[in-house]
């Protein structure tokens, strides 16, 4: 596998899965991914099992490009439906496969492309940033998208005096207007449920009961911007806190020497983290951040999935040509990094 990148407030560590279940299930994956030339991705939130189980992990744009630049013919998707949709925009000729077509995103369905045209009428001129969490249609609406990792630098690229409409994470959003400092910076109101559920009092909470904690915060958490203004206030120690993608918390905890940290993000990326540094015990600040779409993906699904051919996904070519220039104006101003 390639890594692309007790008490209540404890997290249930990933149970060991190389059991002789575990050994069983695997090989009936991994024979089955190759009598079909499949790679199997699997994104950070996934159940662990599966992660160990795939060919690749990561977030859904590093994944997306590994898939295109690999030479099987399909590609198993195990995420939720907007990211085998990325897969598709960018390797048109590959079968796209996801074990569950009903997993969707929260973040992803809060703007349709009815919506972005109406909200585009409003500002004339203005230009469209969407975040790699969108649908395929909204992504053919985009003028450029971005991840975590690079929407300082996607809108930095954008003249100061043109207007920017932000899309669709609320929070992620705000800490690029934040950081910027730019009023022309216009924010859709959407949210990632699970995220937006880590609470200021959650990190507050946390910090307090393990004050040599490192702190790392995802940006789409509704308590980004409190943790920016805590660690201002000495509510939260600012050397220790960071706001970080996914891909950027992988490269934070390789290099920590915390004896432990605080984890704000979907609870499946602890796996990762845990496995790229051993020795700090990773934490996460809200044990109930669990994303219900990502948890859809079992064993049984993605192994007949593979042996079945199901289900497929499709992008509209004219809707995929159009969201394929967005990705790929973001990938060309460069650092796509950590993805979400």
């Amino acid at each position: 596998m390639t890594t692309v990148t007790s008490p209540p407030l404890r997290a249930r560590r990933p149970a060991d899965n190389h059991d002789a279940e575990f050994s069983a299930w695997a090989e009936q994956v991994r024979h089955a991914a190759r009598d079909q030339d499949a790679v199997i991705l699997a994104h950070n939130y996934q159940d662990p099992a599966i992660q160990d189980v795939a060919d690749h992990v990561g977030d859904s744009l590093a994944l997306s490009r590994i898939a295109a630049g690999c030479d099987a013919s399909t590609i198993v998707f195990a995420g939720v439906h907007f990211m085998a949709e990325t897969a598709k925009i960018l390797s048109p000729d590959k079968r796209v496969l996801i074990p569950d077509a009903r997993a969707g995103c929260s973040l992803a369905d809060c703007i349709t492309a009815d919506q972005l045209r109406e909200w585009k009428a409003q500002y004339p001129g203005a230009v469209v940033v969407s975040y790699v969490n969108t649908t395929a249609a909204v992504k053919a609406e985009t003028d450029i998208c971005c991840t975590s990792s690079n929407a300082l630098e996607v809108v930095r690229s954008i003249p100061d005096d043109t207007d920017v409409l932000f899309c669709p994470d609320q929070f992620l959003g705000a800490h690029v207007r934040r950081t910027l400092g730019r009023d022309n910076i216009h924010t859709w109101m959407g949210e990632c449920h699970v995220h937006a559920d880590i609470s200021p009092t959650d990190l507050i909470d946390q910090v307090h009961a393990n004050p040599d904690a490192e702190l790392f915060v995802h940006p789409e958490c509704g308590c980004t911007t409190s943790a920016l203004w805590l660690a201002g206030q000495g509510e939260l120690p600012p050397e220790r806190t960071r706001i970080l993608s996914t891909g950027g918390m992988l490269t934070a905890a390789r290099a920590t020497s915390s004896e432990k940290v605080l984890v704000a993000t979907e609870v499946g990326m602890l796996h990762q983290l845990r496995r790229a540094n051993p020795t700090a015990d990773f934490e996460p600040v809200n044990p109930g951040a669990i994303c219900p779409f990502m948890k859809m993906t079992t064993r049984e699904k993605l192994l007949s999935c593979i042996q079945e051919g199901h289900d497929e996904v499709t992008v509209d070519p004219r809707i995929a040509a159009k969201a394929r220039r967005a990705v790929e104006r973001m990938i060309a101003i460069g650092n796509p990094g950590g993805g979400e």
